[in-house]
Parts: C-alpha cells; sequence; structure tokens
C-alpha cells in the first residue's frame, strides 16, 4: 500500500446496547420533508410520489452528550429529532422484506441544521451542505438492535430544549416508512452495514442558543443530548 501524506480521522463508533462491540459510521443518508406537519411549518409541500434525501458526512458527526459550539455563519440554528436506522447487511433493490432483514439497529438522532443558510440556498435551488453539513451537526445516540425493540408503529418521538418540550409527535405519522425507504433507496445504491439513515424530523423545530441543551427520546431507545456552547 502507498504511503499517504496524511492521515484520516478514525470513524465515528457508535456504542450498541448490550454488545460490546460498537457500530462505525459509514455514510449518513437523510430523508427530507418525512412528516406532512414540518413540511408545513417549513411552507413546503410534501412529495408523496418519492422520499428524497441529501447526506451528511460522518466525520462531521458526534456522541450524545457532546457539548458543541455554535458553528460559524449562522444566526437561525435549529434542532431536528429524528429515528436513525442503521443497516446491517448488503442489500440492493430491496423488496419489503429482505429491507426489514437488513435493519441492524434503531437509534435517537440530532440533524442540526444552519436554517438560515438552508433556506437561502433552497431558494437559489442550490444544494443545502451549508445548511445540512456542518462540523458536529450530527449527534446518535446508542443503538439498540432491532430485535429488541420491535417494529417501528406509533413509539413517542420528542425533543426538550432545557426540559421545555419543543417536538412531540408519533413514528406513525411518518410518511415513508423505514421499509419503504430502504427500498427506494437501495434503488439507488448498493446499501452496507455502516450505513446511517435518518428518516426525518416532526413538527416543532426552532432554534437554540450557546448555553441551551436539546435532548431528544423515541420510546424504548437511548436518548440523545447536546449542549451548545458559546462560539468560537
Amino acid at each position: 500500500m502507498s504511503k499517504t501524506l496524511f492521515s484520516l480521522p478514525e470513524p465515528l463508533v457508535i456504542p450498541v446496547q448490550g454488545e460490546e462491540a460498537g457500530y462505525p459510521v459509514g455514510r449518513i443518508f437523510c430523508v427530507g420533508r418525512n412528516y406532512a406537519a414540518h413540511a408545513a411549518e417549513m411552507g413546503v409541500e410534501v412529495d408523496r410520489e418519492a422520499p428524497f434525501y441529501f447526506t451528511k458526512s460522518s466525520v462531521n458527526a458526534v456522541l450524545s452528550g457532546a457539548s458543541s459550539p455554535y458553528p460559524p455563519g449562522t444566526e437561525n440554528f435549529h434542532y431536528e429529532m429524528e429515528l436513525a436506522l442503521a443497516i446491517g447487511s448488503p442489500v440492493f433493490r430491496a423488496n419489503p422484506e429482505e429491507a426489514r432483514a437488513a435493519i441492524y439497529g434503531y437509534g435517537c438522532a440530532l440533524d442540526m441544521t444552519r436554517r438560515d443558510l438552508q433556506i437561502r440556498e433552497r431558494k437559489k435551488q442550490r444544494p443545502w451542505d451549508l445548511g445540512k453539513d456542518l462540523e458536529q451537526g450530527t449527534v446518535f445516540a446508542p443503538l439498540t438492535k432491532a430485535a429488541d425493540w420491535g417494529e417501528v408503529a406509533d413509539q413517542r418521538i420528542w425533543l426538550t430544549l432545557d426540559d421545555e418540550i419543543q417536538q412531540d409527535a408519533t413514528l406513525a405519522e411518518l410518511i415513508w416508512s423505514t421499509e419503504e425507504i430502504i427500498c427506494h433507496l437501495s434503488g439507488y445504491y448498493h446499501l452496507r452495514p455502516g450505513d446511517l439513515i435518518l428518516t426525518g424530523t416532526p413538527a416543532g423545530v426552532g432554534p437554540a442558543v450557546a448555553g441551551q441543551k436539546m435532548t431528544g427520546t423515541i420510546t424504548g431507545l437511548a436518548p440523545v443530548s447536546l449542549s451548545l456552547t458559546a462560539a468560537e
């Protein structure tokens, strides 16, 4: 193997409940506008023909409990609480049964967003990268294996900001189910272990500032939290 000019960061490894080994993070796919009420609060329509996606860099992800400085370039930094699903076996052009079998586990996640930059770029029909793919902008709680948690149904999903509830919904409100997402996405990518899919956020997103703490919870899963510190 050729020598390299520099070393790259080691992959983030998410703890797994009941396991000594962790889950190394590869690619991160995110489903946009997968709750009707959230799409409405953003002033956009839900596309019910097919899900759509954006990606976030794994090197920008951190584990629950992190403290992160308020990011540069924004004056409207939003929290988004989401269900993350972790792929555990290779799958391509999946049917629903294959999609369910490919899910290793589930976890709580935060998709932090520079909302002002996302909206600015959206209005110009540009990619959302500046708004979405920011350093320490994706936060993962420990995963729970699918067999230990069960099926996605009507579990409650909610987020508190300094102990006040801001987001509160159920997973039954997902427009595209986890199986439908995997079936669709695997038509374009060979999904593999290490791939994580954030399935969308419910209504109630809003700004957070330095000194505040966000905690997101889904019934039966380990909660995810992030504390914001002053900008660097």
